[in-house]
């Protein structure tokens, strides 16, 4: 398995993969949900706000894909959302999606990335040393469906400290729908 950078020529092939892994597990409508997520992600993030990163088989096909949004915090930390994420269905459950964030997250920490959250499933992301947070600690940016997925971990080694204060993510993860 190969482990790179996003490339913006990769972009049809990763919303397609976004959009039949999600058709696939949550249904047509869900796929095409998230696969438009991922447009207006790539297109309508600044550069420097967004870092993408795919997992590649040994015949060059995109078999998973993960996207790092910036997510401001009331401290000013330089910090960074995790979603979505993907893993073509054929090869989920083989660890490819969890060597995937590991490779993020190495990226993200070698460019003094200090803190980065997530919204998902604890027992998933937490083998990947994410952790439950309270809003009480940082606020996410929306109202969440399911408190108990809001997720972060340190990539400087220092704990998340509480923070006062509202948070914001990029505008294509801004919708309420997505929380």
């Amino acid at each position: 398995m190969d482990f790179s950078r996003f490339n913006a020529a990769d972009t049809q092939a990763v919303i397609a993969l976004f959009t039949d892994v999600f058709s696939a597990s949550e249904g047509d409508a869900e796929g095409r949900r998230i696969g438009q997520l991922v447009s207006a992600l790539v297109a309508g993030t600044p550069p420097q706000d967004l870092l993408g990163y795919v997992a590649r088989a040994a015949d060059g096909n995109i078999v998973g894909c993960i996207f790092f949004s910036r997510f401001w915090v009331p401290d000013g930390q330089t910090a960074f959302l995790l979603s979505p994420v993907a893993i073509a269905t054929p090869v989920q459950g083989t660890g490819i999606g969890q060597q995937l964030i590991r490779y993020g997250l190495q990226q993200l920490a070698s460019l003094g990335v200090a803190l980065v959250f997530t919204y998902g499933d604890p027992a998933f992301y937490g083998k990947t040393g994410f952790m439950p947070i309270s809003e009480q600690i940082v606020a996410a940016p929306c109202a969440m469906s399911q408190p108990e997925g809001w997720l972060a971990q340190s990539l400087d080694g220092r704990p998340v400290a509480p923070m006062h204060g509202a948070t914001r993510c990029v505008d294509a993860l801004a919708d309420p729908q997505y929380w």
